[in-house]
């Protein structure tokens, strides 16, 4: 029987064919629901440098013979991923990733392993890294080489739900305009391999080796992302839509809006920090669309140039504002981008993490916490890994002088 509209026909890869029209369901969520993805560093107790044990912390993880439902495999064997539940609130996403990453401690610990996070390892040689056993990752080796094997890097991504996609790809559009203020908060990459990179991010310059990953392209609707995925999936470019990691990209089939430009975030505040913007964005814009407001949208070269500063300079960048190059403080800008934000997180019960954001603006950004601890400690790195460690466990950034 010939597909109709209202009979499509299944093609795969998260594709619908309608009497030759290929559309991506998107299942679109009611109200601004949460979740959230952290990726844990697996250090050994004694060198502080990332060691495989993935596998064996899942394995002792697996519920009843099966896979453990929130604490995943990553590229490498040194990561696990924990993730959250669909949540209401940032209160009770933060509560559900402490649960799972308690358990990953646990067995972890029982290897002689700890768990840290940053954009990336100040010391440890990408070369020497073991990838997972996922068939998926090592498809991704295969076709992208030494791109994808030096992906010795870590990050949070939010997922924040939205009712269409035709409102995510307006969402994400608009997103743009805050991504710097979202990538100098959380930078945390200064370092590559013992080097000191001068940047604040160096993540995120490595993760745009892949081909389709960096900032989205700014698309007019839903139609044409659905155009460009089936352009790429045609052409053999990507299997899934789960292969386009844009720093922001709708996830039709989460129905959300997925916030993928944060570097790894050392504590669970930080995450809170993080997760506590991307709700109170995503809902300030969906407010705005659902008024009949027009969305102001960057150009991508001031896109593209705001995000080299934040990768560069952290929050000590100066970011362009308009057509004509005005330029304006990131502390600036951010703290008048908190405050807009302020009744937004009042009414998602979300100000408490909102707030969080004065406390990392005071003792700065993990990449500024890092390399002050090395200055202190005459350049040891491994200093570092042991800061870093401190502060997941105990959950919130160190003071340091």
């Amino acid at each position: 029987m010939p597909a109709t509209r209202d009979r499509p026909e299944r093609v795969g890869n998260g594709l619908d064919r309608y009497c030759g029209w290929v559309q991506i369901p998107f299942s679109g969520s009611p109200r601004s629901s949460i979740g959230v993805e952290w990726e844990l560093e697996l250090v050994d107790h004694e060198t502080g440098e990332l060691r495989s044990g993935a596998s064996e912390i899942l394995d002792r993880l697996a519920h009843r013979g099966g896979e453990h439902p929130k604490a995943k495999y990553e590229l490498l064997e040194s990561c696990v991923e924990v993730i959250t539940g669909i949540c209401s609130s940032v209160g009770e996403a933060l509560a559900d990733l402490h649960e799972t990453v308690e358990e990953v401690r646990g067995e972890a610990g029982a290897l002689g392993l700890e768990l840290m996070c940053s954009g990336s390892h100040p010391t440890t040689d990408w070369a020497t890294q073991q990838v997972s056993p996922n068939p998926r990752y090592h498809q991704l080796i295969d076709q992208m080489q030494w791109m994808a094997r030096q992906m010795q890097i870590f990050g949070v991504h939010v997922h924040v739900g939205v009712q269409s996609g035709k409102k995510a790809v307006s969402i994400v559009n608009g997103l743009t305009a805050y991504m710097p203020h979202l990538l100098a908060l959380s930078a945390s990459s200064p370092y590559w391999v013992g080097t000191d990179t001068g940047l604040a991010s160096y993540r995120s310059k490595v993760f745009e080796g892949l081909p389709t990953a960096g900032p989205p392209y700014l698309l007019s609707g839903w139609p044409e992302f659905e155009e460009f995925m089936e352009t790429l999936i045609t052409a053999g470019s990507i299997s899934s839509i789960r292969d386009v990691w844009w720093d922001i990209r709708p996830h039709p089939d989460f129905g959300t809006v997925e916030l993928r430009m944060f570097d790894g975030l050392p504590t669970l505040l930080e995450v809170g920090v993080a997760a506590a913007l991307s709700q109170c964005l995503v809902e300030m814009l969906s407010t705005q669309i659902d008024r009949g407001q027009t969305l102001p949208v960057p150009h991508i070269w001031i896109v593209r140039e705001n995000k080299w500063r934040a990768a560069r300079y952290g929050l000590d960048a100066d970011i362009i504002v308009d057509d004509q190059g005005g330029t304006q403080p990131l502390r600036q800008s951010l703290t008048e981008l908190l405050a807009e934000l302020e009744p937004v997180a009042d009414r998602l019960g979300c100000a408490e993490q909102l707030a969080g954001t004065h406390e990392v603006l005071a003792r700065g950004p993990s990449y500024q916490r890092q390399r002050r601890v090395a200055k202190n400690h005459g350049g040891d790195l491994h200093a570092v890994v042991d800061s870093l460690i401190d502060e997941m466990r105990t959950g919130r950034p160190a003071v340091v002088g």
